[in-house]
């Protein structure tokens, strides 16, 4: 029991600060959903960059080292080098974002396109992307809860409690109580996994190369990349896919428009790369575990930083490794519940009643926040892939809005809003299919090059997205230039 206290300690303190980070400020929907645009250096570095931490690090990354070996150090690339995109992307986005008073990302695309429309297909786009990925935080939740309290807390009672106190933790305190929060979950993450990678390694091998060394001689070829399936091919296109995500994530969009100024971005691109390195340690631990607890299989391999945990150290120390846990799950989970309540409400919402006001749509925004909440919660209960899969999928969905917002971040208008949406929505139904039918590229093309058979599927309907998009803005410019009064009167 020892170590559920030391958790529950953790989730009271979490809900402690968002108490007081909501303190004398009015939570219209400007300060709960992007906090004032009042946020400096480290509570935007932490929203950002601290966003990698999330129960997919803690349990996900490791699980992918103990079950499938080098293609997991996918994940150690690609926050590089999206955080090397931010540098360049970022500015202009918070620049017109502020101009403009935006909220939401869907208000980007609705302010840049002039159509409402446009920013309800985000909207939903998003939100569809973001369940996977609270589900993943939901799921990631109950394990850690269970595992860490031995088994006195179920898997299903710790999501069905994590749930409630994420709803409340949301409503209550917005984004002020996730930036909070964030600081304590990262001084705590980052203790958790610099101990676990650096002892458990010492301990049981004697060393980091002497546990590589094992591992390579109980299994072959295991810390290398695959010839086909996760072949390079694989590694280099879900690096790039992931990689072009990132930031379209609608909450951690969002979260951009927080800082006070441009500025902030380019100083945390500089050092948000060598945050990425902690993750060697994540792996370390699930290296370790692989000869430490083996038998692990399926969706069982999230389990591996946490079973080798138990099999080390005291209660005490378990409940901490559990508490700090619990808040990769509360803070990315508040975030995403957040974002998808204003997005729904700012753009899906005000597109049917367009005359509502920002009060009425700050309180449905609130509102909508058990209900997302409790579709997430079913998913949760109900579903069986593992965390790293749920991820991609959502990174597959959420992609397929790059190539419209890098092409409304030029000069003159590339795209128009008929091909932004056409290709859009090609995309994500390229994705659902495959992703619904387990199709691979190799399935669909088996006579095509192997290196082409292992590419990510999430790549070729980014690949259609951008065929469709450029298509229809060509048919949607002549037919507007033909149709002008100023064409006519030529």
């Amino acid at each position: 029991m020892t170590a559920l206290a030391i958790i529950f300690v953790f989730l009271a303190a979490s809900m402690g600060l968002g108490l007081r980070a909501r303190r004398g400020k009015d939570m219209d929907l400007e300060q709960w959903s992007v906090g004032g645009r009042g946020f400096g250096t480290i509570f935007v570095f932490l929203l950002l960059a601290g966003e990698i931490y999330t129960t997919f690090t803690f349990l996900g990354a490791s699980g992918w080292a103990y079950g499938k070996g080098a293609p997991a150090f996918y994940i150690l690339c690609y926050a590089s080098l999206a955080y090397v995109i931010s540098y360049w992307l970022l500015p202009p986005i918070w620049r017109y974002a502020k101009e403009h008073r935006l909220v939401s990302q869907s208000d980007f695309f609705v302010s840049k396109f002039q159509s409402p429309l446009l920013g309800g297909l985000v909207a939903l786009v998003g939100v569809v992307a973001m369940v996977p990925y609270l589900v993943l935080q939901l799921k990631g939740l109950g394990i850690i809860v269970s595992v860490s309290s031995y088994g006195h807390v179920s898997p299903h009672w710790a999501i069905v409690i994590g749930t409630v106190a994420l709803t409340l933790y949301v409503t209550v305190s917005g984004i002020h109580g996730s930036a909070w929060t964030a600081l304590l979950k990262d001084i705590a993450i980052l203790a958790v996994v610099l101990i676990l990678g650096i002892y458990l390694p010492l301990h049981y091998f004697g060393g980091i190369g002497a546990m590589f060394h094992q591992v390579d001689a109980a299994q072959p070829h295991f810390l290398t990349l695959h010839s086909s399936g996760m072949s390079p091919a694989w590694f280099a296109s879900t690096v790039l896919l992931s990689a072009l995500g990132f930031y379209m994530w609608p909450h951690t969009f969002g979260a951009s428009y927080s800082a006070q100024n441009e500025r902030v971005f380019r100083r945390n691109a500089i050092f948000m790369p060598l945050y990425q390195l902690v993750l060697l340690f994540v792996f370390f631990v699930g290296f370790a575990a692989i000869l430490v607890v083996p038998g692990l299989t399926g969706s069982d391999t999230d389990l591996s930083l946490l079973r080798i945990t138990t099999a080390s150290f005291p209660p005490w120390f378990v409940g901490v490794v559990g508490g700090a846990g619990l808040l990769t799950a509360l803070v990315p989970g508040s975030l995403l519940l957040m974002s998808s309540a204003t997005c729904l409400a700012k753009n899906v919402y005000q597109l049917a009643r367009p005359a509502s006001s920002d009060a009425d749509t700050a309180r449905l925004a609130k509102r909508l926040v058990p209900v997302i909440a409790l579709i997430s919660l079913y998913f949760a209960l109900n579903g069986g892939s593992s965390l790293v899969s749920l991820l991609l999928m959502g990174y597959a969905l959420v992609t397929q809005l790059f190539p419209a917002l890098l092409a409304s971040l030029a000069p003159r208008q590339l795209v128009t809003k008929q091909g932004a949406a056409a290709g859009m929505i090609v995309g994500v139904a390229a994705v659902i299919v495959v992703t619904l039918t387990g199709t691979s590229v190799g399935s669909l093309l088996p006579g095509l090059p192997q290196a082409v058979k292992d590419l990510n599927v999430g790549v070729i309907a980014l690949i259609l997205n951008c065929a469709a998009m450029a298509a229809v803005s060509a048919a949607t410019r002549r037919t507007t230039t033909t149709l002008s009064p100023a064409s006519v009167s030529v």
